[in-house]
């Protein structure tokens, strides 16, 4: 077994792609969008994530089992010094911690806080084999620090195992001050949905359980017939567990779902394609308790958060803090999660699906 950290620096990375890591099957390599932003695409003999390393440490697209993972956007490269939305585009953002989702109006927060396009000042890739076999990955560090309020460091990490369609992602944060702080934290993970896609997951789909978002955010402008919509659906929740173009989410529906977890600790989540494969994302909800959907299918944009792990619901600093859903990290404190994600096969996806329908009955 061994690990070899190969620290980053914004030197290697120019308009040509460079080769950094050659390990049997694994590799990375380094080059420049042409937008500015530092690009690292890590290969396995299976797919590629292109990541974002010094913005945001972002997962900017996803290519596994021969497949595009990634939701269609506006953004078609990432950009650097704008607001969230100008530069959304990528297959996930961390977000948070100070403050995430949308704000209120009484919020003074940017929309999903200062995570998602955050400055890393340290970024570096890791290499190596332990008992699960062979792995790449990214790590990195963003310390946010703001006299007389907040001082804490992110540190992500990515791993690609060898022949897998899985990745595994976390995230940890460290309050480095001597008082408490509050954080919010969501994974905002964005697949490409598909007509005739069917949504498996393991929770109850009642409207106890799956309850769609009540109010409309400032920045969304719905079309005609979506409130009626909205209404239909917080009676039947499982209506949209089939994805079809008469599925009403322009600009977008959002859902809070109460997930259960198996044995293990493994909440999970599924779109099956109709082929019989699936996108998938696994999380523990003793991490992450609060589990929302996000769907937005418009002529110009298509994206599902199959579920957007989090300490809170996206509703702002105020709303959260009102709910009691801020998690307080103690003097020197660290929050830690965990999510697996990616592409099962239809035999995998079928032996999940079944899984999680004994999980819920």
């Amino acid at each position: 077994m061994f690990k070899t950290t190969i620290h980053l620096d914004k030197a290697f990375f120019g308009a040509k792609e460079k080769t950094l890591v050659e390990a049997g099957p694994l590799s990375a390599t380094a080059f420049l969008f042409d937008s500015g932003v530092c690009g690292l695409r890590l290969c396995n003999d299976v797919g590629e994530l292109v990541l974002l390393p010094f913005q945001g440490q972002q997962i900017w697209s996803v290519t596994l089992g021969g497949r595009n993972l990634t939701m269609k956007s506006m953004c078609s490269i990432p950009r650097a010094g704008v607001p969230f939305l100008e530069t959304f585009g990528g297959f996930v953002q961390h977000c948070g911690a100070l403050a995430m989702g949308g704000p209120g109006p009484t919020d003074t927060h940017p929309l999903h806080g200062e995570l998602p396009n955050a400055p890393y000042q340290r970024a570096w890739i890791i290499v190596g084999e332990d008992d699960k076999g062979a792995y790449i990955g990214l790590s990195g560090q963003y310390r946010h620090t703001v006299a007389f309020s907040a001082d804490y460091v992110a540190e992500p990490l990515v791993r690609l195992d060898a022949g897998s369609t899985l990745f595994d992602l976390s995230m940890t944060v460290t309050n480095l001050k001597n008082t408490p702080m509050e954080l919010m934290y969501l994974a905002h993970i964005n697949f490409l949905p598909v007509d005739g896609g069917r949504l498996v997951y393991s929770a109850r789909p009642t409207p106890e359980h799956v309850r769609v978002r009540a109010g409309i955010p400032a920045h969304i402008k719905p079309a005609p017939g979506y409130a009626e919509f909205l209404t239909a659906l917080r009676a039947h929740p499982e209506q949209h567990h089939r994805l079809s173009p008469a599925l009403l989410a322009d600009p977008e529906v959002v859902f809070f779902i109460d997930y259960l977890a198996d044995e293990t600790g493994w909440a999970h989540s599924l779109q099956v394609h109709p082929q019989g494969y699936a996108d998938y994302v696994a999380h523990r909800p003793a991490q992450l308790p609060k589990g929302t959907r996000w769907i937005s299918r418009t002529p110009d944009q298509q994206a599902m958060a199959l579920v957007e792990p989090g300490t809170a619901e996206p509703e702002g600093y105020t709303a959260e803090k009102a709910k009691g859903n801020l998690h307080i990290l103690p003097p020197k404190g660290t929050f830690h999660c965990d999510l697996r994600i990616g592409s099962l096969d239809a035999a995998q996806a079928a032996e999940m699906e079944a899984k999680i329908t004994q999980l819920i009955s």
